[in-house]
């Protein structure tokens, strides 16, 4: 099992946070995850699947690895995510 903290770009709030961790865990092989608004991260473990699945899925919803290019259209679909997190939050 690999363990990793994965720093990534436009993580705003528990909206964010719960679309993370929602559409994470769907993943087969993730098998923990925390999302630590403070830090900007994602910590992680899993086992059976490629790290590289795991950063395509959050470049799509729109929180990239820290390190690659975060232009507008990455930061507008963060926020679409963040907006699904919020209401998934309303529903609890």
């Amino acid at each position: 099992m690999i363990s990793e903290k994965i720093i990534i770009a436009n993580l705003k709030c528990t909206g964010c946070a719960t679309t993370i961790a929602h559409e994470l865990l769907k993943l087969k092989g993730v098998k923990h995850l925390d999302v630590i608004q403070e830090e900007n991260a994602v910590s992680l473990s899993y086992e059976g699947i490629d790290r590289s699945v795991i950063i395509d899925k959050l470049y799509d919803l729109g929180y990239p690895e820290a390190t690659a290019e975060n232009g507008l259209l990455l930061q507008l679909k963060s926020y679409s995510s963040c907006m699904m997190g919020r209401i998934e939050n309303l529903k609890k």
